[in-house]
């Protein structure tokens, strides 16, 4: 059939304005991710199952295996939206997955621009934290592991001092604390001894009745919030690659869903297009 004159010629059928590249570097940039949140979610439920019952629920707000299931589950649902959108060319998930992958660098963003202009409340806020698994110390294995290993890092004891664990039931200094640890510390607050073959868990017996002089001379003296505010102003080239590196996957998914939508909405007007053009009796 003539086509009508002055008409544009329309694309052919196999043409297509969705780049293969674009759809499946989303895919399996998606897919990626998606395996990673997998693998947190599955040591996050092993980690929660392998503890008491009767002890996780006392310390939830500082259990790191329920932060993990957490970050592990929000960030299967939205790369299950990206894998699904761009494999099947879905506008509404790819947009879904762009809009909460921008709500997420904009959360990250803002709380790293609120954490330096507000740090005294950040401070406060990380005191708070501190305290609160100091007193959940000997509740949760992995606190336990968590705090001894950062103690033992940055050769701190404590969040302000070392007399913070009196904040502990088992390390409190009251009279009528029955503890064999009464005022004590962690092992991991005493000064590393060279060439020691057993480790002595018992170092930090009694040090919280002694004074900072005496006790520096056995055990880490300085609080650990200190010791991680001068860390973070000597390593501030180091955080802002490791920021860097996390905002840098976000914005890729976020491009790369942002020219798929264009793609896709270009191909249906393709499609319409074509239609439009059977059925006119001019073409």
């Amino acid at each position: 059939m003539a086509r009508r004159p002055g008409a544009p010629a329309p694309y052919g059928e196999e043409f297509s304005f969705v780049s293969p590249l674009v759809k499946y570097l989303l895919f399996f940039f998606n897919m990626l991710f998606w395996v990673i949140s997998m693998v947190m979610v599955g040591v996050g439920v092993y980690a929660r199952l392998m503890k008491h019952a009767e002890a996780a629920l006392a310390y939830l707000e500082v259990d790191p295996a329920i932060l993990l299931i957490v970050v592990g589950v929000l960030m299967f649902l939205l790369t299950f939206c990206g894998c699904i959108g761009s494999l099947r060319e879905n506008i509404c998930l790819l947009q879904t997955f762009s809009f909460c992958l921008t709500i997420v660098f904009l959360l990250q963003l803002a709380a790293g621009v609120l954490g330096f202009v507000f740090s005294d409340k950040a401070r406060g806020k990380v005191n708070e934290i501190i305290n609160n698994a100091i007193v959940h110390y000997r509740d949760d294995l992995d606190l336990q592991n968590l705090i001894d290993f950062g103690q033992k890092k940055f050769s701190c004891c404590g969040g302000i001092s070392y007399k913070d664990w009196s904040q502990n039931m088992y390390f409190n200094c009251s009279d009528d604390n029955p503890s064999r640890e009464r005022c004590s510390v962690p092992y991991s607050c005493c000064l590393p001894t060279p060439n020691q073959a057993v480790i002595n868990t018992m170092c930090g017996q009694g040090m919280q009745d002694f004074d900072y002089l005496e006790a520096s001379k056995v055990i880490y003296t300085n609080g650990c919030i200190d010791k991680l505010v001068n860390w973070i102003h000597s390593n501030l080239f180091l955080l802002g690659g490791v920021a860097l590196g996390l905002a840098i996957p976000q914005l890729v998914g976020i491009l790369l869903s942002q020219i798929l939508v264009n793609q896709i909405k270009d191909q249906i007007k393709l499609q319409l297009y074509n239609q439009q053009h059977r059925a006119d009796p001019w073409y």
